[in-house]
């Protein structure tokens, strides 16, 4: 049986009619990738933290491709909302001082054996302190870990 994780309630939405950005806060390992790219849209000092009207579609939807953790997706609103896979190979990447990405289709299986399908960016705990094992929460910044 599989379990989708997270549920969509879990899922912050912003749009400007063209776009929905979609924040999933729980999987966000707080690189500031969005924050440094795109300030005129994300900023985590404001309310609502995300603003798409700051930009065009483009610019958005480039820098949301950007997001190290995959906590960051979008959509087009003419189109459905939903998990598109990507092509391509698997790739895997070692962020110094931080998380194990994997970039491309994979199924996550926990120790009761459901499975999480993900695509595009997965971002994996490695210094064994998230609270949201397997996956990277940030707090490898808090322990200051060094790998």
């Amino acid at each position: 049986m599989e379990k989708q994780i997270p549920a969509a309630a879990d899922r912050k939405k912003y749009t400007n009619g063209e776009v929905t950005v979609v924040w999933q806060p729980h999987i966000c390992i707080h690189s500031a990738v969005c924050f440094k790219g795109l300030p005129t849209v994300f900023d985590p000092r404001k309310r609502p933290w995300v603003t798409p009207e700051g930009s065009t579609t483009e610019i958005i939807v480039k820098q949301v491709k950007k997001c190290p953790s995959g906590a960051l997706s979008y959509f087009r609103n003419d189109e459905i909302e939903g998990n598109v896979e990507v092509e391509g190979e698997t790739v895997v990447e070692i962020l110094t001082k931080g998380p194990l990405l994997v970039y491309g289709n994979l199924t996550v299986k926990d120790a009761a054996g459901n499975a999480a399908k993900k695509s595009k960016v997965t971002a994996f705990c490695r210094c064994g302190h998230s609270g949201n094992k397997p996956y990277c929460d940030g707090s490898h910044v808090t322990v200051k870990f060094e790998g």
